[in-house]
């Protein structure tokens, strides 16, 4: 249950976000600095639950901290064209697409030498052989 204040840790669970990283993401200014309690905790608001859920879903889908740092900016004027956010999402989207290519090219290579296998010797092995620099 989130309450009107939260703690590094409880902000931290409640987003599954290791604590190092709430505390990365405020000396980046990706979350504001919290107000501190008079025990000197940090003392994290709804807001910031809803920023670093966000952030956290945008890393989830692989965006850069630069980013989700531009889509956080873009998302405060409601009422503009989504035009850019499109672009931003887009640009992602290929870059996702190009590394999934890759990795079916090296999934390929991989089985390949995989298959070519006949559980002989280190010194027969193909696999090895492929990794050797110049052999």
């Amino acid at each position: 249950m989130v309450t009107d204040m939260l703690r590094i840790g409880e902000l931290g669970r409640a987003t599954r976000t290791k604590v190092e990283t709430i505390r990365y993401y405020e000396r980046i200014g990706l979350l504001p600095p919290p107000a501190r309690t008079g025990g000197n905790y940090r003392a994290y608001t709804r807001h910031h639950l809803e920023l670093l859920s966000f952030v956290r879903r945008g890393r989830d889908l692989g965006f850069s901290l630069d980013e989700v740092r531009e889509l956080l900016r873009l998302s405060d004027d409601r009422d503009q064209s989504c035009a850019e956010i499109d672009r931003i999402a887009r640009h992602h989207l290929i870059d996702v697409e190009r590394k999934l290519a890759d990795l079916a090219t090296l999934r390929t290579e991989l089985r390949q030498l995989v298959d070519q296998c006949k559980h002989d010797t280190v010194a027969d092995c193909r696999i090895i052989e492929a990794l050797a620099p110049g052999v």
